[in-house]
């Protein structure tokens, strides 16, 4: 399967990427193809809601860092969001290349599943980043393959030694090749 893993943390070596590596691992000890895009490195405008990609095959009328991400996403089987939490919902680096994804909704998607990896400081701060994934898997029907929320995320680092880590590169191994 081939997976892309959207990592919307701005940090470099965060605790998001972390997570999101030891679920690459995971993935990759499977057999699986992973690619990782640290969304935080990249120059995605927000959506423009001009519909240009309707009437153009999915072409978005901005040329940015994105046109590169969506040929990712026409390539990928599965969809992995990776986000630290920031006042209960994704951060804006993912929020911004999810909106995007709007390209792809005439065109369609070759996706058939995806998962989810959260982090935070506090416990409790999820329910509408969940909510809004949750929506998306079941409008495009894709399955979802797994949530994970890591709270007590407070320091850069923290995740090495956390069971975030375990459970992420767990949630990458219990991945079957389809």
């Amino acid at each position: 399967m081939n997976i892309l893993v959207l990592n919307g943390s701005p940090r470099s070596n965060g605790n998001t990427e972390i997570m999101a590596d030891a679920f690459i691992k995971g993935a990759c000890e499977q057999g699986h193809q992973v690619e990782k895009v640290n969304l935080g490195h990249l120059k995605i405008a927000p959506c423009l809601a001009c519909e240009f990609c309707f009437t153009h095959n999915g072409v978005c009328v901005q040329k940015d860092d994105m046109t590169g991400v969506l040929e990712k996403v026409d390539n990928a089987d599965m969809i992995v969001f990776a986000s630290p939490v920031y006042w209960f919902s994704i951060s804006a680096q993912l929020k911004a290349a999810i909106d995007r994804l709007y390209a792809r909704a005439r065109k369609g998607f070759n996706i058939r599943c995806a998962a989810l990896l959260l982090d935070s400081a506090s416990e409790g701060v999820y329910r509408s980043a969940i909510a809004a994934y949750e929506d998306t898997c079941a409008y495009l029907r894709w399955e979802n393959k797994g949530i994970l929320t890591v709270p007590g995320m407070d320091a850069k680092g923290d995740m090495k030694n956390s069971e975030g880590v375990k459970k992420a590169y767990d949630l990458g191994r219990s991945l079957v090749s389809e």
